[in-house]
């Protein structure tokens, strides 16, 4: 059954990070969307600003940043006629796996084979990763986390979606909700509906629909299957201080 995602964000406190990859009702427009969320004031000093073909995390107040390790990546980045999507650096090492075409057909399993998740015990933060073809709007979906928090542990999980349906999509989060630790995504990557092909309009659903005091960013990109153009929007809780 498919799951309302505006609804599940809006009676979720804490997601984290989250991918949602689809199409749109009329068959002809992939989206994509991205979002990163904070409880830490150094998680949340963060905003997305547009580099070529994606998108890169900085910090909002460069005096008040902390610790730049695993909050400044890359969420976004374009590699031919594939976006990849990820909540970390993994980012870069999927996009030139993908570029010199180093595993033709599995460069996404084969970049991801070389990672793990995130070294922030004890939520050991799992890293989520996506990428869509930008012509045939087919993608897949991948996981990488501990078995039930244990540090110990490694779980690789990738989800292929070669022929999605219009206007439906497929969700996945870093954690499946608040606590502490925080526990982790678990199962498939939920099945949703995608309702919107404009980026403007889906990104303000989206944005609505997340938690008003942990959100911190969002992207969304539309793409058109039939040429690869895509259109962006970026969406920041907070204003960028000039150093």
């Amino acid at each position: 059954m498919k799951k309302n995602l505006y609804k599940y964000l809006a009676g979720n406190e804490y997601p984290g990070r989250g991918i949602c990859l689809g199409l749109a009702p009329d068959g002809k427009t992939a989206m994509l969307a991205y979002w990163i969320m904070g409880r830490s004031p150094n998680s949340r000093n963060r905003v997305f600003e547009a580099i070529d073909g994606g998108i890169r995390t900085l910090a909002a107040d460069p005096a008040k940043l902390e610790d730049p390790h695993l909050i400044i990546y890359n969420p976004v980045l374009t590699a031919g006629q594939t976006t990849v999507v990820t909540n970390g650096d993994q980012t870069d090492t999927i996009y030139h796996f993908i570029r010199d075409n180093l595993f033709p057909g599995y460069s996404f399993e084969a970049a991801l084979s070389t990672r793990t998740f995130e070294d922030d015990a004890p939520n050991f933060t799992p890293r989520i990763s996506g990428i869509m073809d930008m012509r045939r709007g087919g993608y897949k979906m991948a996981i990488l986390k501990t078995c039930e928090g244990n540090g110990e542990s490694l779980e690789r999980q990738v989800f292929d979606y070669p022929h999605p349906l219009a206007g439906e999509g497929h969700f996945i989060s870093t954690y499946l909700k608040n606590g502490s630790p925080i526990p982790s995504f678990v199962g498939e990557p939920l099945r949703v509906t995608v309702d919107e092909s404009d980026p403007g309009e889906y990104a303000g659903k989206l944005w609505e629909a997340l938690n008003e005091e942990n959100k911190v960013s969002l992207f969304v990109r539309a793409i058109t299957l039939a040429t690869g153009d895509y259109e962006d929007v970026i969406l920041n809780k907070y204003d960028q201080v000039e150093e």
